[in-house]
């Protein structure tokens, strides 16, 4: 299933308005990413890093914390008003401004 930015966030409402009854307050879903981004960590710190899985951890994928972390980001948009597809074409067009010798330049990337 391919869907459109604009698609994922009429979806998520949807399924907001349908079934979840109605979307948490904007602090509460802040405070929820946040722990969805931690899980997302955990999830890294154990599969790419020195860390190892707990019994209870082992069936926890990369793939389902991530889009947790997208679904409460559409919840948010969302519930601010924000088109995500009109601001992440705003931020490429920043990015490409200021960021256009950044990386290139950078020794470090090389």
């Amino acid at each position: 299933m391919n869907m459109t930015i604009k698609e994922a966030q009429e979806k998520v409402d949807q399924w907001i308005r349908t079934t979840g009854v109605r979307y948490f307050s904007e602090l509460t879903n802040m405070a929820i990413l946040t722990e969805e981004v931690g899980e997302v960590a955990r999830v890294i710190a154990r599969q790419y890093g020195d860390q190892s899985f707990k019994e209870s951890e082992k069936k926890k994928e990369l793939a389902d914390e991530l889009a947790d972390v997208l679904w409460v980001l559409l919840c948010l948009a969302n519930q601010t008003g924000i088109d995500l597809t009109v601001a992440l074409e705003k931020n490429f067009d920043k990015k490409t401004v200021r960021d256009a010798n950044r990386h290139r330049d950078n020794e470090k990337l090389r």
